[in-house]
């Protein structure tokens, strides 16, 4: 019953669809294999030495005084040595064969990446809780459904609007984590035609079971005809529109946009989708010249990158707030009005520390006066 119960469910990690979900299977499979040449014989010579040496077996040998074997311990210690050296290789020439920042160089087993394969950009956009596909070649986004032809690279860009989470089609490759105010890739391929899950696997809130999507894995002239679907139809995914979408929301049906703001996913990583909010980009490269220094006086509103704290066009345009300074405008007119600490023309003549005291002795800092104490010029 237990098998029958089993034989519906499928083992889609060992049965992929994508060349790079298949070599990271037979990583599996090698790693699991090189262990088992260790477990196996233990778990076997665990079972003959109880059942050999039980006390009913006069024919075994007792020998109360051993303690030693050369040729056991070089077994004991050779084996899994050996062991741990073939796994450490198989690990750096994986790491860095399928490192998903790498573009993939073949589309299947002894079929190389050719100039002919131009790859299918897509960027991705977790959203609370849902996903935004934007195919930045054909100006089209979908929600929570996501298209490609089969043996065609597939190059994510994948972002966050507000919390982590993580992008895994199993079928295709490996997961890849999803953070706000930043970008991570990851390179892929489709062999087969099919229907395949995709879903979030970092709990990101309340509507975290609903992150699922369908991966569509078509040929390349179904593809054609879904493109031309999705751009015949309806909608355009504005900044103003998606501002509305990415409010949290769970368990939402496919839908899709006939086009799309080029420069979305753009503001989208740089959080600055809001009218009037500075972009990340902006405030690094201010940083990367040292600051505004005393000429920063600037809009408070367009630093606040707090998703919560304006969400969505109804807010209207930010209002005119400046910094005028860094403390309340009492102190700020005190300050104005109390006379200057230094009097007369600074003095730029190098110091040399003429007349001073002595370290670690009693300074006439605090009107106390040491006898015999001279001072170095």
């Amino acid at each position: 019953m237990l098998l029958m119960g089993l034989s519906g469910c499928k083992a889609v990690v060992l049965d992929p669809a994508g060349d790079v979900a298949l070599q990271q299977r037979n990583i599996l499979l090698e790693s699991t294999g090189l262990m088992l040449l260790v477990i196996l014989p233990v778990m076997a010579l665990t079972a003959w030495f109880a059942w050999h040496y039980r006390q009913s077996n006069k024919a075994a040998r007792y020998e109360p005084e051993w303690d030693h074997s050369t040729q056991l311990e070089l077994v004991i210690w050779g084996a899994p040595l050996l062991i741990i050296i073939s796994l450490g290789a198989l690990t750096w020439m994986s790491t860095h064969l399928l490192d998903p920042y790498r573009p993939i160089a073949r589309i299947a087993a002894g079929q190389a990446v050719t100039g002919t394969n131009e790859p299918l950009e897509v960027d991705v956009v977790a959203l609370d809780w849902k996903w935004l596909f934007i195919y930045p070649q054909y100006q089209l986004a979908t929600v929570n459904e996501l298209a490609a032809p089969v043996d065609r690279p597939i190059d994510f860009r994948v972002t966050s609007s507000s919390v982590m989470n993580s992008f895994y089609i199993p079928a295709l490759a490996g997961q890849i984590y999803a953070m706000p105010g930043m970008e991570t890739k990851l390179h892929a391929v489709s062999n087969q035609t099919g229907v395949f899950d995709g879903f979030s696997a970092n709990y990101s809130g309340a509507g975290f079971s609903g992150m699922h999507f369908a991966f569509h894995s078509m040929t390349s002239v179904d593809f054609r005809h879904w493109v031309d679907t999705v751009k015949s139809g309806s909608g355009s995914l504005t900044r103003t529109a998606y501002l509305r979408l990415e409010r949290p929301s769970e368990n939402e049906p496919a839908q899709s946009f006939a086009s799309v703001d080029p420069t979305l996913y753009n503001t989208i990583l740089n959080m600055c989708v809001e009218a009037g909010k500075m972009c990340l980009s902006e405030m690094s490269a201010i940083d990367a010249r040292g600051g505004l220094g005393l000429q920063g006086i600037r809009s408070v509103l367009p630093l606040e990158h707090d998703k919560y704290a304006r969400r969505g066009p109804d807010e209207g345009p930010p209002t005119s707030a400046y910094v005028l300074s860094p403390c309340s405008v009492q102190e700020a007119e005190r300050a104005a009005a109390a006379p200057p600490m230094l009097k007369g023309p600074r003095d730029l003549a190098p110091l040399s520390g003429a007349g001073l005291s002595r370290p670690g002795s009693k300074s006439g800092l605090l009107g106390w006066q040491v006898p015999n104490t001279k001072t170095r010029s």
